[in-house]
């Protein structure tokens, strides 16, 4: 299976955490604001694909596109909920959070599919 080599690094802080947000990916950390949250299946499916995202963006150019798109969405949308929840990023993340398997067969770039709106 492609990047499958890589280790999660799960780190618990409700400080380094957002308000607003449960859970934050920054390869290869994946922080949750408590202890509970590591037994949320759907929440760390959520956060893996943020992690599958950011690989097969190499990392760095993963955090500008997730940037310029946040602000081409809150021109759109005038609204920071509104914007972050229609980015590709996170559409894909929260349509498939919810399918356990859905990494095994995502295939690669999947999120380009969620540009289009």
């Amino acid at each position: 299976m492609i990047f499958a080599f890589y280790r999660i690094v799960l780190i618990i802080s409700k400080y380094l955490v957002p308000r607003g947000f449960v859970g934050l990916t920054v390869f290869p950390f994946m922080f949750l604001k408590s202890e509970t949250l590591k037994r949320n299946n759907v929440l760390i499916n959520h956060e893996k694909i943020h992690l599958r995202q950011q690989l097969e963006l190499l990392i760095v150019p993963f955090f500008i596109i997730y940037g310029i798109e946040f602000l081409v969405r809150l021109i759109q949308y005038k609204s920071r909920k509104v914007a972050y929840r229609n980015m590709s990023f996170e559409r894909e993340a929260y349509q498939n959070e919810g399918d356990l398997n859905f990494l095994q067969k995502r295939a690669f770039w999947n999120f380009i599919y969620f540009f289009k709106k």
